[in-house]
């Protein structure tokens, strides 16, 4: 299928045949018939994406913030790998579109098959011909409703939360300022309301064309004069700001022109620095808009398709959409009239480059033919004979996040061995974009398409935790060698299904367990291979808030004992060369991501696990001290480790922080290839990754 991409680290933007997105539980699988650009925004994002990194960074200076902690804590090469992956990632474009309904995922209620619907969200209601949308972004059209009026249904919802954010009442004179699309809109939402409308822009024919949509007056020029004119000088009831500018220019000009206790509600893009003199002596109200409404930014609405309760939280976004569909359909609003251009999505680089031109424009759309096939293509071949016949097979990948493209898949190129076969993502865009610059054969969004190859011998998981044993069982049992990131299953009952899998199939199994490849972690096993008395340890682990609301404590992630904490026993197993038999742990109060375990080993060792997420990100994440026989290891976040042994002591130090994950490939690679023993024993795997659970399960208690 044709999408819209851009490059987000050198600002490319080009239309690309990527596969159709994988269909999940709780989405939709739509084909687009129209998609809206928004111009304001999407203009944003192009320029941003275009700029150097000078300029990236003078936009994100938090961001900076948190990268300058990152060099100091783990060394300037390991954090460039992690920022110019981030940066490489090719972004979609749009969040507003009108398709039809080709197919469901499961939990879907409420929509059927053939439905026109109209969607939203930003990397979901994309400028593609197909798209995967989560049901709570969807809502059915009018049957009354063209394509064209629908695909304005984000921008309509965001204007109309503005409008419910700004409380009119019957009568009440508000002003708009900023007319471009999101304020033409809102001008017709509020004449829908009944209200009494003034219009502001500084380009006059915008002026000119909200007073045509319905405002009682719009004006280019002399605000403040027009208004006290208009009402007489006893100024605005509401002012909704719908400018898009870095000024505080609009905010200033809403306190003058606002009445004594009035309300000034907040919902472009602009400068919000406040003169407060201006809003304190009207004691004026200041309210922003929440984008499409209540559930935004909330994953478990968005994503997860919880709805609100009707009765507590009337106009969640998907309400408003559907709110602002219907007032279509009574011809209260005509997003119809705002479009200027119109191209096929085979034209998007020209509809784009009317962005930076000089030729007006309003309301741009992309309008998609009806696909000739009915044939839903989830793969793209590139160069499907280049792996064949390869010693050892060929690699295949299942996910590629950040970690995979800044770690694996780099060591794995350079590896003159290595053959990389298929890559499947979720998305078409991250699957071509992977398979561009690390050389696939083929780019799929179906994990079958990869484990029914003939020429895929091995199978790397890098995807999100709740995936893992599902697929490391597909994998298994499709003949294949996995090596699959941490953990490797968030339950007994999975981690039963992939031991029973791996020793009923010939294949490899393998844990991303990295951090026992690393050269301080060898290095002090080798210190301590003579040693005549059992090890005492203590790993502190500073591991830094992540919010709530993230995928990592919820069903996809597991928690951060299970998804995390499994590294730190791995070690311990390593340098004990024995099994962890006796857990025992206890959490701070209010916090399951902050909490110290107790563990016992085969050979009488002792280890203790402090892990936090209560500490200061400057301080470094990992610090280890081991205790045996006259001597002291202390490892300081894989950067230095220092070694005292009856009363010598020898410093160790690395320019960066090497956790291993070169060597650790490396290892799971040769015993591949020379048929060799495993890097970790399967015995291990499974009594680290029970560890975990106990953990987990004695904090639970």
């Amino acid at each position: 299928m044709k999408q819209v991409v851009q490059n987000f680290r050198n600002g490319e933007l080009k239309l690309q045949d990527v596969p159709i997105p994988a269909l999940k539980p709780g989405a939709l699988l739509v084909a687009t018939r129209c998609s809206l650009i928004s111009a304001g925004t999407e203009k944003q994002m192009i320029s941003l994406a275009k700029a150097n990194l000078a300029g990236k960074a003078m936009a994100r200076p938090d961001l900076v913030k948190q990268v300058i902690g990152k060099i100091r804590r783990e060394g300037l090469g390991p954090t460039l790998e992690t920022v110019f992956a981030k940066l490489d990632n090719p972004a979609p474009l749009s969040y507003s579109i009108a398709g039809t309904l080709l197919e469901a995922g499961t939990g879907i209620g409420g929509f059927q098959v053939g439905d026109r619907i109209a969607c939203a969200g930003a990397g979901y209601a994309n400028h593609a011909e197909y798209n995967v949308i989560p049901k709570n972004l969807c809502a059915r059209i009018p049957d009354n409703v063209d394509d064209e009026d629908a695909s304005f249904v984000t921008l309509g919802a965001i204007a109309l939360q503005g409008v419910r954010q700004a409380e009119p009442e019957l009568g009440d004179i508000v002003a708009v300022t900023g007319l471009g699309l999101l304020g033409q809109l809102t001008v017709q939402l509020l004449k829908a309301n009944g209200c009494r409308v003034i219009g502001f822009d500084p380009d006059p024919k915008k002026a000119a064309l909200a007073e045509t949509l319905g405002a009682d007056l719009a004006v280019s020029h002399d605000l403040v004069d027009a208004v006290n004119g208009f009402t007489q000088g006893t100024g605005v009831d509401v002012v909704i700001v719908a400018a898009s500018t870095k000024s505080n220019g609009p905010v200033k000009d809403a306190a003058q022109i606002c009445r004594m206790k009035g309300r000034v509600v907040v919902v472009g893009l602009v400068g919000m620095a406040l003169e407060r003199d201006l809003y304190y002596k009207k004691e004026l109200e200041l309210r922003l808009s929440m984008s499409y409404g209540p559930g935004r930014y909330d994953p478990a609405y968005e994503e997860g398709g919880h709805d609100y309760p009707y009765a507590y939280v009337r106009w969640t976004e998907q309400r408003n959409m559907q709110a602002f569909l219907e007032l279509i359909a009574q011809g209260r609003v005509t997003p119809k009239k705002l479009i200027t251009h119109r191209f096929d999505i085979h034209d998007a680089e020209k509809a784009y480059a009317l962005l930076s031109g000089d030729e007006p424009y309003l309301g741009v759309v992309l309008t998609y033919k009806k696909p000739a096939s009915t044939k839903l293509e989830r793969k793209i071949n590139f160069a499907p004979n280049k792996v064949k016949n390869r010693k050892g097979g060929a690699i295949g990948f299942i996910g590629a996040g950040n970690y995979a493209k800044a770690k694996l898949l780099p060591s794995l190129q350079k590896n003159k061995d290595v053959h990389f076969s298929g890559i499947v993502t979720s998305t078409g865009v991250s699957a071509r974009h992977v398979a561009d610059k690390f050389d696939f054969a083929f780019a799929a969004t179906d994990t079958q398409e990869l484990l029914n190859d003939e020429d895929t011998a091995t199978v790397f998981i890098a995807t999100r935790h709740d995936s893992h044993a599902a697929l490391t069982t597909k994998a298994l049992k499709a003949g294949k060698h996995v090596f699959v990131e941490k953990p490797l299953a968030l339950n007994r009952e999975e981690l039963v299904q992939v031991l029973k899998s791996h020793a009923e199939t010939s294949g490899k199994l393998m844990v991303g367990f990295n951090r026992r490849f690393s050269p301080f972690a060898i290095k002090a096993k080798a210190v301590l291979a003579d040693r005549a008395t059992p090890l005492v340890m203590h790993y502190r682990v500073n591991a830094g808030f992540i919010p709530a609301d993230s995928w990592v404590h919820g069903a996809e992630g597991g928690g951060r004992i299970i998804g995390e904490a499994c590294h730190f026993i791995d070690v311990m197993c390593y340098l004990t060369g024995a099994l962890p038999m006796q857990v025992s742990a206890i959490a701070a109060d209010g916090y399951s991501d902050a909490f110290s375990a107790q563990i016992r080993f085969a050979d009488g060792s002792i280890g203790s696990l402090t892990y936090t997420s209560l500490g200061d990100n400057s301080v470094p994440k990992e610090y280890l001290e081991v205790f045996s026989d006259g001597t002291v290891i202390i490892l300081n976040d894989y950067r230095s480790m220092s070694i005292t042994r009856h009363g010598k002591k020898t410093n160790l130090k690395l320019a960066s922080q090497n956790k291993g994950q070169k060597a650790m490939l490396d290892a799971f690679l040769k015993s591949i290839h020379e048929d060799g023993a495993l890097p970790i024993s399967i015995d291990e795997l499974a009594a680290i990754t029970e560890a975990s659970f106990a953990i987990e399960g004695d904090l639970k208690a």
